[in-house]
């Protein structure tokens, strides 16, 4: 049962192609797992396709340059053709649903982790540079550092559960965070918690050490 879901402003950024890449993933990966979120989508998509269609008699010509570019940015929408594409029933028996399953390369046996201290470990996973998108493993009962946040950052679970501050999330669930959140996520006893990170900032850690390492970990 998700509980937690994108905000209007989220899913209407995403449907007019505003978001950057990072982002863009962590949407599409949500509305693959999400029906109300999809739907909701389909609504926005459809608002839109009208808008366009009215204003069809008043556009200007558009010059060969900007089609290319155009039709470059359509190609580049992979992230949204995946999850417009993927059902529910397409997504059983896997941990990462499409389109993240894409950007990995496989499911949770293939992510290449790394260490980042206290059992945690994280993935990067390649996008544009405006943003940047992560896989975090969190052993059962473990806690991230606390933290805050220099911009927004979305945290998608995967598998299993983590609480903070605010409220509990688990598969499914998306929690939007900014500017205002400050909160130290902790994984919930049972499966291993497995989370799709965006930000378009650094965060901001209290502790020395993170602080320290958090050159040498690009969070």
């Amino acid at each position: 049962m998700i509980t937690h879901h994108l905000s209007d402003k989220l899913l209407m950024a995403y449907s007019s192609g505003t978001l950057p890449e990072a982002f863009n993933l962590a949407v599409a990966t949500h509305i693959a797992m999400c029906d109300e979120c999809r739907a909701r989508l389909a609504s926005f998509d459809a608002i839109g396709g009208a808008v366009l269609e009215r204003a069809e008699d008043t556009a200007a010509p558009m010059s060969h340059e900007t089609l290319l570019a155009t039709l470059s940015r359509i190609k580049d929408q992979g992230p949204r053709e995946q999850a417009a594409q993927s059902g529910r029933a397409t997504q059983e028996g896997w941990t990462l649903p499409e389109p993240l399953r894409s950007y990995v390369g496989g499911d949770v046996q293939d992510v290449k982790w790394r260490n980042v201290g206290g059992g945690v470990r994280q993935a990067v996973i390649p996008t544009s540079e405006n943003a940047t998108a992560r896989l975090l493993y969190i052993p059962a009962g473990k806690a991230v550092p606390d933290h805050g946040h220099h911009g927004m950052e979305l945290t998608l679970v995967l598998q299993g559960a983590f609480a903070d501050e605010e409220d509990c999330f688990s598969r499914g669930d998306i929690e939007i965070a900014d500017e205002g959140t400050e909160h130290q996520p902790i994984a919930q006893v049972g499966a291993d918690c497995i989370c799709l990170a965006v930000t378009d900032a650094p965060l901001k850690f209290r502790g020395l050490l993170p602080r320290l390492a958090q050159p040498f970990l690009g969070i």
